[in-house]
């Protein structure tokens, strides 16, 4: 494609909203950007940006340009993301993607897997957003909940996560200890912010408790932990890490409906991969001492 930098430099415009910020990620001047644009309008016979005081806006034409321009950059992407896993050798970067609750888990396992190998370079990417395996964004992916259904990516069973109900010393000795479940809608709750969690457990604390009972909220896992630590109230907890603290109390017997799968999830494309296979086999013998 002839004209294929002046369609880059009019992505990076977009997705800046300015001349200066463009050029900075592309490392040109800024009049390079401008005469990139103004050459791609004259050659489409159309405007592609609103012009102000705040920068620059894609119009109708400008923003159907960058649909092609989104799709191919993200087609890069994949691409550089396949040909960094697919070496027969374990270097190079391994990104490893999970939530954060998962990394007392995970991360002696990576720890010791670079160890091993000195030429990797580890990439432990934590959050709620699911990073896109089939864009390259990451090696490995260990998801809680349903199986993934994304296609082309390769799922396997990891182990299944018992959760438990538990409370600190500190709550149990000023509110005391719930006489059975239905004593339990007398006392009070830490859990999720979001209303809408899917999590087995969360679902059914809604709906044998009730939000009015649930007066702390968060959206991390690891000050929820901190919460039923401090006394704030009754939680539930993985129970791996409800076990490395004396000063929790399993409340009532745990239940097979507060379980939650955890997933393998590899893109098929580099499942193959030395790298990737190595990796797996590590997590999974480490992870039979999991349970």
């Amino acid at each position: 494609m002839d004209n294929w930098d002046e369609v880059r430099t009019a992505f990076q415009v977009a997705r800046k909203g300015t001349v200066s910020g463009a050029a900075e990620v592309l490392g040109v001047h800024h009049a390079t950007v401008i005469r990139h644009i103004d050459a791609l309008e004259e050659r489409l016979g159309a405007k592609l940006f609103q012009r102000h005081a705040r920068g620059y806006t894609a119009t109708e034409a400008g923003k159907d340009l960058l649909l092609v321009a989104q799709a191919t950059d993200d087609q890069f992407a994949q691409l550089a993301g396949r040909i960094k896993g697919s070496g027969e050798g374990i270097t190079g970067e391994l990104v490893i993607t999970s939530l954060v609750q998962l990394s007392p888990l995970l991360t002696p396992v990576m720890v010791a897997f670079q160890r091993e190998h000195p030429g990797l370079v580890v990439r432990y990417l934590t959050g709620d957003r699911l990073f896109r395996l089939e864009y390259g964004e990451a090696h490995v992916a260990i998801r809680a909940g349903s199986a993934p259904e994304q296609p082309d990516n390769v799922v396997q069973p990891l182990i299944t996560q018992g959760t438990q109900l538990v409370a600190s010393r500190a709550y149990i000795a000023q509110h005391g200890m719930p006489e059975d479940e239905a004593d339990l809608a007398q006392h009070w709750f830490v859990g999720h912010d979001n209303a809408d969690s899917k999590a087995p457990f969360q679902q059914w604390l809604m709906q044998h408790v009730g939000a009015d009972r649930v007066i702390y909220r968060t959206m991390d896992d690891r000050s929820l932990r901190d919460a039923i630590l401090g006394g704030a109230g009754i939680g539930f907890l993985p129970a791996w890490d409800a076990a490395q603290n004396d000063d929790l109390v399993e409340v009532m017997p745990a239940q097979d409906a507060w379980a939650a799968p955890l997933w393998l999830v590899t893109h098929v494309d580099l499942h193959r991969t030395a790298k990737v296979q190595a990796f797996l086999k590590a997590l999974k013998d480490k992870a039979k001492d999991w349970v």
